[in-house]
């Protein structure tokens, strides 16, 4: 993958408005994560248990809205190559579609890190400075959350590439987003044998907080889960892309 290929999708990028979708997902997260906090019944300042009703807010705010919007920016930037036969176009200059999508997931993965790193930065700051909670930030489980979630959004992201690729009709893409935002939310109250089934199962298995009774309490994050799905996506996006490749060829 060359340089060029990265900044010429940056470039596509800015035509295409992926910031302004990329803010819409922080500002919906940050805005359901501060309304998990201030809607409860028994909320206080001084409550120590407001930072576990943050990180519920954001672990039901990113499967909420991130698959649907994930499915936006690749199709968006996938789109645009079906459409003005930039597929041609760039094998003709040596960049061959294997090529393309790996620069893609690149320059959107810089975004959506980007945007998920900073939302959970936001939600961080607000607890802090807007509601001040009474008590000291849980640092390590909040970094652990915030790492499992880039890593689920970048692994959707890569498969989302890769369908609209595949699939010329963006509608395709688009509706697999909307069953995934229904699946993230769903798996949640399943048992984590039945989240690991889909890709969007696995949001459930970063959850970093939920509600328990009237209070929110920690719950353990799915580390090794996490990672062994980074390893499979990983490896079939190689897969698939080179094959890509050699289609060109």
């Amino acid at each position: 993958m060359s340089a060029r290929a990265v900044a010429t999708e940056f470039a596509k990028m800015k035509h295409l408005r992926i910031g302004m979708v990329a803010v819409i997902m922080g500002a919906a997260v940050v805005l359901l994560s501060l309304y998990a906090v201030v809607s409860s019944p028994t909320f206080s300042p001084e409550d120590p248990g407001n930072w576990n009703a943050l990180l519920a807010g954001m672990s039901l705010g990113f499967p909420l809205i991130s698959p649907l919007l994930l499915a936006v920016v690749a199709s968006r930037t996938t789109d645009i190559e079906h459409q003005g036969r930039g597929w041609v176009l760039q094998s003709t200059a040596g960049i061959t579609s294997g090529v393309v999508c790996r620069a893609k997931l690149v320059a959107l993965g810089t975004v959506v890190a980007a945007t998920t790193i900073g939302t959970s930065l936001v939600v961080l700051a607000a607890g802090e400075l807007l509601i001040r909670i009474g008590a000291s930030v849980p640092l390590g489980h909040w970094a652990g959350f915030t790492l499992c979630v880039l890593v689920v959004n970048l692994t959707i992201l890569a498969l989302h590439i890769v369908l609209s690729a595949t699939v010329e009709n963006q509608l395709v893409a688009l509706g697999v987003g909307v069953l995934g935002c229904v699946v993230a939310v769903f798996s949640q109250g399943l048992p984590p044998a039945a989240a690991h089934v889909t890709p969007w199962g696995y949001y459930a298995l970063a959850t970093a907080a939920d509600h328990q009774g009237e209070r929110f309490v920690t719950l353990p994050l799915s580390y090794p889960s996490i990672a062994a799905l980074a390893v499979v996506v990983g490896a079939l996006f190689a897969l698939i892309t080179t094959r890509f490749n050699r289609q060109e060829a």
